[in-house]
């Protein structure tokens, strides 16, 4: 096995533990709000770190997806372990929710696939670390969005400013 795949598994192990103990950490100071506040935070925490990491990893910023179908670089595997380990936390995680969701539990399914995928085969680590940045970018806004109804700002400018947001995040990419 490659020093490159080892660091991976290393990271994934090591994140989803902390993402594990990030949530009942979460829990216990939010006990007050529901499940989905917690996992929502940290999702909101996950989205803006992968998006971050994701940016920092673009070789080329005149071609960001470039070089097409090559060898993922050393930090866009790093990207691509974080969110891999997000990924399987909220997978177990959402078991535990009162309301399953199948469309959810897929999508945390192929994600995985992906990324195991991106970091078995040494392949396309531009591509799919550019499918991350467009996937997760409006995610902040997305959660912000439900924390605020939950915490009392449901109908207020500051939950609008965040619905905006999301669709002024969504049409960037476009």
């Amino acid at each position: 096995m490659e020093e490159e795949q080892v660091r991976a598994i290393k990271i994934i192990v090591f994140g989803v533990i902390s993402w594990g103990v990030a949530f009942i950490l979460t829990r216990r100071i939010f006990s007050s709000y529901s499940f989905s506040f917690s996992n929502r935070l940290l999702s909101t925490a996950h989205a803006t770190i992968a998006v971050t990491l994701a940016t920092l990893s673009v070789q080329d910023l005149s071609c960001p997806v470039c070089p097409l179908a090559s060898k993922p670089s050393t930090k866009q595997m790093d990207v691509m372990a974080f969110s891999l380990s997000y990924m399987i936390y909220d997978l177990i995680c959402c078991h535990f929710d009162q309301v399953f969701s199948i469309d959810n539990a897929v999508h945390h399914f192929v994600s995985i696939l992906g990324f195991i995928a991106g970091l078995a085969y040494q392949k396309s680590g531009s591509e799919i670390v550019a499918t991350l940045w467009v996937a997760e970018i409006s995610s902040p806004f997305f959660h912000l969005r439900e924390i605020l109804k939950e915490i009392g700002y449901k109908d207020t400018k500051l939950n609008l400013a965040a619905d905006v947001s999301i669709h002024i995040s969504s049409f960037c990419v476009i």
